[in-house]
């Protein structure tokens, strides 16, 4: 846990930085606010079992992909692409996997960026390759994303009668939300167009 911890350290960092050099070149900050978490003992090791694997430190680092996760909330979409072009063109930082659920959103309106990244964290034995997690989303997908969570695994929707018009109306506003994020973007586009002018 402690070598995921300082994975997710480099991680913030490097976001941190970015963040701070935007902010002074450009007078905005495209990071709003940024998350961390390690899987709880408990979670890795149902995943493991999932998979067919024994839980030991091996099968930790070379099975899963998701014990250290990091999640970077912008303030609109393409500050999400810009912020995943700039992790990925880091020279210590290999992209592993993207899963584009702006462009390909889940069935149920889920959308956001998820990256799997290896970086390399230096201990006193040497250098360690570590997985992270990366999830890029807008304030607006980040609002749905949880109060979604809440909604449907902390209250358990699917054993509620009626429970597929549930899913349909939290899928109508993950349109809505989306809908408003691509409304968002063109004004920025439309200020900054404005701001070119004079």
């Amino acid at each position: 846990m402690m070598m995921y911890k300082c994975a997710i350290r480099e991680v913030q960092t490097k976001l941190e930085v970015l963040d701070d050099e935007f902010s002074v070149r450009y007078k905005r900050n495209p990071i709003s606010s940024i998350q961390t978490r390690v899987k709880k003992p408990i979670s890795i090791f149902r995943k493991l079992k999932k998979y067919g694997l024994e839980l030991t430190p091996e099968n930790i680092l070379k099975g899963l992909h998701d014990v250290a996760g990091v999640r970077v909330v912008c303030a609109f979409i393409d500050d999400i692409y810009m912020v995943a072009a700039l992790l990925a063109n880091q020279d210590d930082i290999t992209v592993l996997q993207v899963k584009d659920y702006i462009k390909e959103p889940k069935a149920n309106g889920y959308r956001s960026y998820h990256m799997i990244v290896e970086i390399p964290v230096f201990f006193s034995r040497g250098k360690t390759p570590m997985k992270v997690e990366i999830q890029i989303r807008t304030i607006a997908m980040d609002f749905w994303a949880s109060l979604e969570h809440q909604l449907r695994y902390k209250k358990d929707i699917e054993d509620v009668e009626g429970h597929e018009e549930i899913s349909g109306r939290l899928l109508e506003c993950a349109d809505t939300i989306s809908d408003t994020d691509r409304k968002m973007q063109e004004i920025k586009r439309m200020i900054g167009e404005f701001n070119d002018l004079s």
